[in-house]
């Protein structure tokens, strides 16, 4: 049996702000802070020995698997950041008010455009302030590969070979894992691990800063059994697969 371990970056402060955020590289606020350091806090009772993190190139998924390390103590372990597990990109809608965006565009289209599997949003071209290929971060990467904006289909074609071919080696080996990383993809593995269907997987959410502590069948990636550490912020969880 192994351990991995997804937890959501804490509140951001976009998340505040109701916005769109995708790949806009926001910190997280006081609170998220306040939630990643208790995401540690909770994982220290677990009392479960890590051998590698993996994360994102975005801040509030990285600050906050800092913190859940400084919480546990396990600073020394390997950290890996991919653009692989990068949020959901948002692209025409990046960075507006979603309250306002439902009032210019009908809440109807807005809930398509967030909760459907397969719809994209509005696509942004290369020369618009944000397309990834304006980050610093992603200069050696082809900007051809580069989201323009995705749907949660788009972002797990993304995230899961990604995880299939860096992530799933190490917990076929038994090496206990975290990820940190972000709603939509966290919401691909999850799919994956619970063989969730694609009209489904949209409706599953991650609480912000509340640890998923799954266990797994090492050789098989079985899912044994699943829970969030802060069961007063706990969210629904699909059903585990039977063997």
């Amino acid at each position: 049996m192994t351990h991995l371990v997804l937890v959501r970056h804490g509140q951001s402060k976009w998340n505040k702000e109701n916005r769109f955020t995708g790949w806009v590289d926001v910190d997280l606020t006081a609170d998220g802070v306040k939630e990643a350091k208790k995401a540690g806090k909770l994982l220290a009772k677990e009392d479960i020995k890590f051998d590698a993190a993996f994360t994102s190139f975005q801040r509030r998924a990285i600050r906050t698997l800092w913190l859940t390390l400084e919480g546990i103590e396990q600073f020394h372990i390997p950290v890996t950041k991919d653009w692989h597990l990068n949020e959901r990109h948002y692209g025409g809608l990046t960075g507006l008010n979603k309250e306002e965006t439902r009032k210019k565009h009908g809440k109807d289209q807005v809930h398509i455009w967030r909760r459907s599997f397969d719809v994209p949003p509005p696509q942004i071209d290369v020369d618009h302030e944000y397309h990834p290929s304006k980050d610093d971060k992603y200069l050696g990467i082809d900007p051809a590969e580069l989201p323009a904006g995705e749907s949660l289909e788009l972002t797990t074609k993304r995230v899961l070979p990604y995880f299939q071919s860096q992530i799933a080696p190490f917990l076929r080996a038994n090496s206990n894992l975290i990820i940190s990383a972000h709603g939509n993809s966290l919401r691909a593995l999850l799919k994956e691990l619970f063989n969730v269907d694609n009209k489904d997987i949209p409706g599953f959410e991650f609480p912000t800063g509340n640890p998923l502590l799954i266990e797994l069948e090492e050789s098989s990636l079985n899912v044994i059994s699943a829970r969030y550490l802060d069961e007063s912020r706990a969210k629904e969880l699909p059903p585990i697969p039977s063997a």
